[in-house]
């Protein structure tokens, strides 16, 4: 099994590009300037040692290098010795609604963001508890099959947005339903749902799935993002300005918290209505439920020693690094006539 010891360092490949650009940038404008004292071709000449593909070389190994040193600060490790081990615990689904309502601000920094802090706090609290996530609008999809590493839930976690699913929409109804087949076949371990949405459903039954799904021993709890006062839904044009949604007739639209539909899916599939705000208060209250659940014990395999591999990395950083160090820019004094495509006269 491969997984990273310290998977935060991996977002430090974002400066990759960021130097890719910035490079870019430097020969574009460095070629501009030469060309303001006369015709290349000339320039050139009177610039013999200059070379042109030494800078873009020195750089990809100045980036082979950095790439490889990132990597070998997230800590790759394999697993070496793989054992079956007896635990208990439960299966929890999170539905998450990710429709474009979630990102009205009436609770901060949004409701999406504040449903993904809320997510990441619960995983946290887990122990020994199988854990799955959907993402639901107007579809639903598995983002995350039920699984017991909690690492990688709170890695695909981080990058949930409202563009992850193309029909708008709120089928919560659809998300239970998808949430039923999701739970491990023929599993007697205790299975709950928390669905995380603003409650506004217009696709389906919702209430009527959560029946469905507490006749099949699911729990559904439902955490209400948003206030009934509501806020408007901010939409980010391509030019970087922010707008708020307006309906046909031009108005702007404010999303409410859907209190009441809310609390009749919970009450239909057995579970509690929690309504988020800006402290973990109501989250504590589901905690304690989930950890009242009963504990089936099971039987999974873990592996129990892992061996580090970052060396690796890094030398494959200093062998790129030396290679910069050690190839000049300029050409030398007998590579400056070298041209493998000349042909004499």
């Amino acid at each position: 099994m491969f997984r990273f010891g310290n998977t935060e360092y991996l977002y430090l490949l974002l400066i990759v590009p960021a130097l890719v650009l910035l490079f870019g940038f430097a020969q574009y404008y460095k070629k501009k300037a030469l060309e303001k004292f006369g015709d290349m071709n000339v320039i050139e000449q009177l610039m013999p040692f200059v070379s042109k593909s030494r800078p873009v070389l020195k750089f990809v190994f100045l980036s082979i290098a950095i790439v490889a040193i990132i990597f070998a600060l997230a800590d790759p490790q394999f697993g070496s010795k793989l054992e079956k081990v007896k635990v208990k615990g439960a299966e929890i689904i999170i539905a998450l609604d990710v429709s474009n309502s979630m990102l009205a601000e009436d609770i901060k920094p949004n409701r999406l963001e504040r449903a993904k802090q809320a997510i990441s706090k619960l995983v946290d609290n887990m122990d020994n508890d199988r854990i799955g996530l959907i993402v639901f609008a107007g579809d639903s999809y598995i983002q995350i099959p039920v699984t017991s590493d909690y690492s990688a839930a709170k890695m695909f976690l981080s990058s949930i947005n409202t563009n992850i699913v193309s029909k708008q929409g709120t089928a919560i109804g659809s998300a239970i339903d998808l949430a039923m087949n999701s739970f491990t076949p023929e599993s007697d371990m205790e299975k709950a749902l928390i669905v995380i949405t603003d409650g506004e459903n217009h696709e389906d039954d919702a209430v009527k799935a959560a029946e469905l799904a507490h006749e099949k021993n699911i729990t559904i709890h439902t955490i209400g993002m948003g206030s009934p006062q509501g806020a408007p839904i901010p939409i980010q044009k391509s030019y970087g300005q922010t707008v708020f949604q307006k309906d046909r007739d031009g108005n702007t639209v404010i999303s409410k918290l859907d209190k009441k539909t809310l609390e009749e899916i919970a009450i239909a599939g057995g579970g509690e209505f929690i309504r988020a705000n800006n402290t973990q208060a109501g989250l504590n209250k589901l905690f304690e439920r989930i950890n009242k659940m009963e504990k089936k014990e099971m039987e999974e395999r873990i592996y129990t020693d892992f061996e580090h591999r970052f060396q690796y990395l890094l030398a494959i950083a200093l062998f790129f690094i030396l290679l910069d160090i050690f190839i000049p820019e300029r050409k030398s004094k007998w590579s400056k006539n070298f041209n493998l495509f000349k042909i004499n006269a």
